[in-house]
């Protein structure tokens, strides 16, 4: 690779992620960068890119080099292109998407493996997205722990977040459709070896686990509290602030994310693609 087209890669935290300069995620990537982006998204699990301009069919170009998109059953896309969901938060809106720890997709029973995330329009102020690495959070558990989640598994659901009983206030309804669809639940081992890195890596979220398989919501809510405030711990987070043509890309099977709902009477729109991803593994 010419030192023109040579990549810099610098890692933003020692728990995860990385912000990437050099490459023009509107134009197609040649394979050496393919390589270098593929390995650095193994190794540090989100991706930043900044000063992008992506339309609709390049972010679709560029999330395709990666696999086979993921149409979201209950977002609304963006006109004319199923595969680009639209994250959007109105003026008059106070409720925003994705307020809270989660991880994409984790109810579905293979997990998405990444999110595409291009930043349309940001407010003057506020809008961060929180990141978490799963892999730093699992070595930081005492053995005990480590010994303990080895045998266990965890059921993920979508029902209580986009099904018919979801509690969304009137205003966002329009923002989701399907809520009939939300109506499968999977197990995964709650720590598993990931599929690029080999890491353990726990796999549990706020949003979307529901309770140890096996146990009742009441017996697991404990441990899955105390899980969700180590995770959630700043050593193993990181903090992204967008501005217009930010792009983020990160891998669903290694990091949590939070959308920071600290902009009130601003408009916040965000263009996500979702890929494919395969079975988890203990």
């Amino acid at each position: 690779m010419s030192e023109e087209s040579k990549l810099q890669i610098e890692p933003v935290s020692s728990a995860l992620g990385a912000e990437v300069r050099g490459a023009d995620l509107s134009k197609p990537l040649g394979e050496e960068k393919l390589a270098a982006l593929r390995e650095a998204f193994s190794e540090y699990g989100v991706l930043f890119f900044r000063d992008q301009t992506l339309s609709p069919e390049s972010q679709i170009r560029f999330a395709e080099a990666w696999g086979s998109i993921v149409i979201n059953r209950f977002f609304t896309p963006v006109d004319g292109f199923p595969q680009v969901a639209e994250v959007r938060k109105e003026p008059h809106q106070s409720f925003n998407v994705g307020g809270g720890w989660h991880t994409d997709h984790s109810y579905d029973v293979e997990p998405a493996l990444g999110s595409v995330l291009c930043a349309k329009n940001v407010p003057e102020m506020g809008g961060d997205t929180l990141f978490a690495g799963m892999s730093a959070a699992y070595d930081a558990l005492s053995d005990g722990l480590k010994e303990t989640l080895s045998g266990l598994n965890a059921l993920h659901s979508s029902r209580h977040v986009f099904g018919d009983l979801a509690d969304l206030p009137a205003d966002m309804r329009d923002r989701f459709g399907n809520p009939e669809k939300a109506t499968q639940d999977t197990v995964h081992p709650v720590v598993i070896a990931h599929p690029l890195s080999g890491r353990k890596t726990l796999y549990v979220n706020p949003g979307f686990t529901r309770h140890f398989e096996g146990w009742t919501m009441d017996e697991s809510r404990p441990l899955l509290d105390y899980l969700y405030k180590h995770a959630s711990n700043e050593a193993f987070t990181y903090r992204f602030r967008w501005e217009p043509g930010a792009v983020a890309f990160w891998d669903n099977r290694a990091t949590w994310h939070y959308a920071v709902n600290d902009y009130p009477g601003q408009l916040r729109l965000m263009h996500r693609i979702t890929l494919d991803g395969e079975a988890v593994s203990a």
